[in-house]
């Protein structure tokens, strides 16, 4: 689903049958101009205004946007971040949705920044999950490379990710599982296993994986793990893993740390609207 998809649907969800307030208010057009403002106060990454702009485009093409910032940019509190000028009952029903999608994005987009300065100095990339709010993952995916993350897989389709419930499955015997992987995938796909114990990464290592994925592992497991991987696979660690004890986690040498919270618990960020009339 693309940006003009997702729009339309959060449009119809909103507007239903119409406007109903605005319609027994305004019967002729209403010259007027709205502003919207970030208002966290410690400043946020800003993500969602390309979508902000294609709501007001699609309430009424006619209405001029005006930004005064782009998406990836750090946005200081009180700062006017779109302009919209036209007929203020377009620009009416289109103003929750566009900030609905830009505390969403932007609360991605900032969070990830703040997990990202905290591992500034180590080689460690911080990146997401498919732990997404359903239909809107390729927003929420974006939010976090504009907060300065990366992306881990879109979909299943992606890349080979043995889990715990598929070991289960499986009989539980992780080197026979990435070997098997390793016979029957696509051309070109990564195995990638996880493990939750140092004696499953051998395991893992005996089984040729590419990445291997340290769950819910504590600090000094986590050094020992890289000691044994010694560069024969990709390290990303994963579970338990906060603002708090990232840096930790990174200082002990993983390539890539993988944040659920950045898309399922990430706070909404601050935004206003102010509509005058013109």
């Amino acid at each position: 689903m693309n940006i003009r998809e997702i729009v339309a649907c959060a449009l119809a969800e909103d507007l239903g049958t119409g406007d109903v307030t605005t319609q027994a208010l305004f019967r002729t057009h209403v010259p007027a101009s709205g502003t919207i403002v970030a208002e966290e106060p410690e400043g946020l990454a800003l993500a969602g205004l390309a979508v902000a702009v294609e709501v007001f485009a699609q309430v009424d093409p006619s209405l001029t946007n005006t930004l005064s910032f782009a998406d990836g940019d750090r946005v200081p509190a009180g700062a006017a971040v779109l302009t919209v000028t036209g007929d203020g009952r377009y620009i009416l029903n289109g103003e929750r949705v566009a900030l609905n999608f830009l505390q969403r994005l932007s609360g991605i987009a900032t969070l990830t920044a703040k997990f990202c300065d905290a591992v500034k100095g180590f080689k460690t990339r911080i990146i997401d999950t498919r732990k997404t709010t359903p239909g809107l993952r390729a927003l929420e995916k974006w939010a976090v490379t504009l907060g300065g993350g990366a992306n881990h897989r879109y979909g299943l389709a992606d890349g080979i990710l043995i889990k715990d419930n598929h070991l289960a499955l499986a009989g539980g015997d992780v080197a026979r599982a990435c070997l098997q992987a390793r016979e029957r995938a696509p051309h070109g796909l990564k195995i990638e296993v996880e493990v939750q114990s140092l004696d499953v990464v051998q395991a893992a290592l005996d089984g040729g994986a590419d990445i291997i994925l340290l769950d819910n592992m504590k600090v000094p497991a986590i050094r020992k793990a890289v000691e044994m991987i010694k560069g024969r696979a990709t390290i990303e660690v994963s579970g338990g893993v906060t603002l708090g004890n990232v840096r930790e986690i990174a200082a002990a040498g993983p390539d890539l740390i993988s944040v659920g919270a950045l898309t399922h618990s990430a706070p909404a960020a601050r935004f206003s609207m102010d509509i005058v009339p013109r």
